[in-house]
């Protein structure tokens, strides 16, 4: 069978997780023909993506959360307004997408929660069916248990998961731990799409603490904590557009742009990991038994991190005040009931495929 990915491009999760179902397609006798990925000149697009889907991938533009640099939070509704303005560009990627799909004709289409998808098959639609993929469809779980936050955000929130999966065949529900599916809201709950080199990982604990800004406008915080603790080694990763591979603020203190195999590298040794709870590598942290330090920066972050630290993963900040995290590896238990249902991952998902799709 042959199938084609559509990707959102904001962060690194969904990329990932597109790259680790390829992967599992693949080893099971099926074909990704194509990859359509979004864009944004906010934000700079990983290399890595391009080299380990190994399928063409064509771009188109696509929404993205605009950030507030004062407070460092992103404004949805700022988001909102300045993604209404570029109306005329993302009808041209509606009809870009809807002619890709009749070229490539894949006999499914995978969505990795991007807008633009779900909008075609509402307004433009393939005859080419497809299932949408995200861990953001478990907040449509009956048993999700939301933060307290703003109901006007989680209306937002609501909103673009149902923008996301017009017309799709079924919604696949990431997980950190296992769920009963939901028939009648299309939701199947399976585990996180974690990739094979976290899956082979074997961890250690170094001496120096780990870190993923979205926003880079957070490294200001970075600094001047580590100016606070000079004795302490940082190696943080960051979605700075232009910036150099490497930016060493000095001997303790280096900011890295996007590369995956140097973020597992520095994710598997170090003692713990500080993030704005993006659910990807939340999870890979928790699978590596790194306590984490998460720092929301939107009401979809905020729904992970409440998730995860319920999960046992660590503790939720409205800062990046890492002496929380120092403070949080010395009580970290770990959950060994992730690491067992994550190693399910393949089974569940071509089980789940064969039973929805393939038959």
């Amino acid at each position: 069978m042959k199938f084609l990915f559509i990707v959102q491009g904001e962060g690194r999760g969904h990329l990932t997780q597109a790259i680790a179902l390829k992967n599992m397609l693949s080893r099971n006798g099926q074909e990704v023909v194509g990859v359509l990925a979004g864009k944004s000149e906010l934000r700079e697009f990983p290399a890595f993506f391009f080299e380990k889907i190994e399928a063409p991938v064509y771009r188109f533009s696509s929404p993205n959360f605009l950030p507030a640099a004062p407070n460092k939070k992103t404004n949805i509704w700022l988001s909102s307004a300045y993604n209404l303005l570029k109306t005329p560009v993302y009808i041209r990627s509606l009809i870009f997408i809807h002619k890709k799909i009749n070229e490539i004709q894949p006999d499914v289409v995978i969505n990795f929660y991007e807008m633009m998808a779900g909008l075609t098959y509402l307004l433009y639609p393939p005859k080419v069916p497809y299932i949408s993929v995200a861990h953001q469809y478990l907040f449509l779980h009956p048993e999700y248990k939301f933060p307290k936050e703003s109901k006007s955000e989680l209306f937002m929130l609501k909103l673009f998961n149902y923008v996301t999966s017009f017309r799709s065949k079924k919604l696949f529900a990431l997980s950190i731990e296992p769920k009963s599916d939901v028939p009648r809201k299309r939701l199947v709950v399976v585990p996180p799409l974690l990739r094979e080199e976290i899956l082979q990982c074997e961890p250690t604990t170094g001496n120096y603490l780990h870190g993923y800004l979205l926003n880079a406008h957070y490294a200001d915080e970075i600094i001047a904590w580590q100016k606070a603790h000079p004795d302490v080694y940082l190696h943080f990763f960051w979605d700075k557009k232009d910036a150099p591979a490497e930016t060493i603020i000095n001997d303790h203190l280096t900011f890295h742009t996007l590369d995956d195999q140097l973020f597992i590298q520095y994710m598997a040794g170090c003692k713990g990991y500080a993030t704005t709870a993006g659910f990807e590598s939340v999870c890979e942290a928790i699978y590596l038994g790194k306590p984490v330090l998460m720092v929301p920066t939107h009401i979809e972050q905020s729904c992970n991190a409440h998730e995860a630290s319920n999960a046992g993963a660590g503790v939720v900040a409205n800062h990046f005040d890492l002496d929380q995290l120092l403070d949080c590896i010395s009580e970290y238990k770990g959950n060994a009931q992730f690491s067992q249902w994550a190693k399910q991952s393949e089974q569940r998902w071509i089980s789940a495929l064969t039973r929805y799709l393939l038959n």
